[in-house]
């Protein structure tokens, strides 16, 4: 079995995009065209290497590990040129959420920076974001995990209480610390329903058999924020998000902290340990 090196760089592509039209468009080539160049890779495979799952794409299992063949064929090209040509080494990519840029890598992203490091940033949520280090389109990932994957290596980051904001006219804003359980009829304000911190309320409150309702929901921390000093409801949120005096924050004693990882493949660089360490 031949696998050209043209086809490994265009699937590199669109792994990284998992969308087609996104990939296409990079590639300079027409969207039917790639379609047909990762359809004939599948053929010589004899595998699948994408599955669509509603209006998004997946990589299989074989799609994850030709993605990471792919982007180390291409790093060690690169590397092959730089010694001919002496060329700068590549930019590191980092890939987090919008949380994790938000209220953790600030500083550490401006010291980078300011050492002359050049950095490729990317946002994924934490599947998003461990597919890509796996597959090797991002060197370090950083994220909120329950548990960290054994096929990585994850050092904790930091970590943060799960806090109920609320204003300060609420029933509760008095309150040192609160249980899932003062929460009973409550309306929260909370992120969309495919989101983990969501999943993980409505299961602990089904666990405990609270009932609780829906005031809004609302894409980002930032925009959950801003419906709580609206009056909309209180929000339970990850205790690293950013708040006003306006906002009372109360510590939710039976919800387990939030934990962000530094995520990087066992076989890394130097260079990808030293931005772990910058990181850090």
């Amino acid at each position: 079995m031949t696998l050209v090196a043209e086809d490994l760089a265009a699937f590199a592509v669109f792994a990284r995009h998992r969308n087609f039209t996104r990939a296409a468009e990079e590639l300079h080539v027409s969207q039917p065209a790639l379609h047909t160049r990762i359809r004939k890779l599948e053929q010589r495979l004899g595998k699948s290497l994408y599955v669509k799952q509603g209006r998004q794409l997946h990589l299989t299992d074989t799609g994850e590990r030709l993605a990471a063949f792919a982007n180390e064929a291409n790093d060690r090209a690169a590397d092959f040129l730089r010694t001919l040509d002496a060329l700068p080494p590549r930019p590191l990519v980092l890939m987090a959420g919008s949380g994790a840029y938000l209220y953790l890598l600030g500083d550490p992203i401006r010291r980078i920076l300011a050492k002359g490091h050049e950095l490729q940033l990317r946002t994924g949520d934490a599947a998003a974001t461990l597919a890509a280090v796996r597959e090797g389109s991002a060197d370090v990932g950083v994220t909120a995990l329950t548990i960290p994957p054994d096929d990585l290596d994850c050092d904790l980051l930091q970590q943060f209480p799960q806090t109920l904001i609320t204003r300060s006219d609420h029933r509760l804003a008095g309150r040192r610390s609160v249980r899932l359980k003062d929460l009973q009829d409550e309306a929260l304000v909370v992120p969309p329903k495919d989101r983990p911190h969501r999943q993980q309320l409505e299961r602990s409150m089904l666990d405990q058999g609270l009932r609780w309702s829906v005031a809004v929901e609302a894409e980002g921390w930032e925009l959950l924020v801003h419906f709580v000093r609206l009056g909309i409801g209180p929000a339970v949120v990850n205790g690293s998000v950013r708040t006003t005096g306006a906002v009372r924050r109360i510590p939710v004693k039976d919800l387990p902290p939030v934990r962000y990882y530094v995520v990087t493949r066992p076989d890394r660089s130097e260079r990808v340990d030293e931005l772990k360490r910058m990181l850090s």
